[in-house]
């Protein structure tokens, strides 16, 4: 899977011209959870564009960060609803209905169990947000899918050290959560740049059967993209005015 840099400089292209769709439907629409949404689209843009294969499944748990993902849906053929949060919708790519944190996970492992049950090809892929490392549901899904070694479940942590309006240490800290995510016997892999397109995509070779879930923890920026609005928890979820549009439109060379 090595990656040359025409490949790379289009991957980039994608994931600016992602940004600029999302932006200006944040302002049509009148909402934006923007940050959430800004710091997961080079692990989706990976995803679609070079990792997901004809029998696999994703879901987006953290949908609250969905606007993104149903363009790029639309990119691809579907025609999902536009919507801040998601529900099932089979034929356009929306494999569940998710939104309240801490329910995608649960599924996936359910649908991860079920294709082992009936020795089904294929990957179970969900993207979380940190966030919903505080919910129960994802610590008693991490135990039923390391009881039943389920290698055909990858979680993708979206770690942007933000929950909602407050940073992850003023909240309730994570600490070391790799070692927490080992400790459920699963295998975790860190990456420290969860925008780098090389990075990204290498990490998916660490997939190997060895009969335990597999844990991607990408440390991303919140807001990435937009250097004035990145880190800030106030772009979790908020209006775009006036002046912050000019700003947008500025960083992401929207003409």
């Amino acid at each position: 899977m090595k990656l040359n840099k025409i490949l790379i400089d289009r991957l980039k292209n994608k994931a600016l011209k992602l940004r600029q769709d999302t932006f200006e439907t944040f302002i049509r629409l009148g909402e934006a959870h923007l940050g959430g949404s800004f710091s997961m689209i080079e692990i989706i843009i990976s995803l679609y564009e070079r990792i997901l294969k004809k029998n696999d499944i994703f879901i987006l748990s953290k949908a609250h960060a969905s606007i993104p993902y149903c363009l790029l849906l639309r990119e691809k053929g579907y025609n999902p609803k536009i919507t801040t949060h998601l529900e099932l919708d089979l034929k356009n790519g929306v494999q569940c209905t998710t939104g309240s944190l801490g329910h995608g996970l649960p599924m996936a492992v359910g649908m991860a169990l079920a294709k082992k049950i009936n020795k089904k090809k294929g990957f179970i892929y969900v993207l979380i947000s940190d966030g919903e490392c505080q919910e129960g549901t994802t610590w008693e899904s991490l135990l039923i899918a390391s009881k039943h070694k389920l290698d055909n479940l990858i979680i993708l942590l979206d770690y942007n050290k933000i929950q909602a309006l407050d940073f992850l240490e003023d909240a309730i800290s994570l600490n070391d959560i790799k070692s927490k995510f080992i400790a459920f016997n699963t295998d975790c892999f860190e990456i420290k740049n969860g925008h780098s397109f090389p990075s990204i995509i290498k990490i998916f070779k660490k997939i190997r059967s060895n009969k335990r879930p597999k844990v991607f923890l990408f440390h991303t920026i919140k807001g990435k993209g937009i250097k004035p609005f990145e880190n800030q928890p106030m772009w979790h979820a908020k209006k775009v005015r006036e002046a912050e549009e000019l700003i947008g439109k500025r960083e992401l060379k929207i003409k």
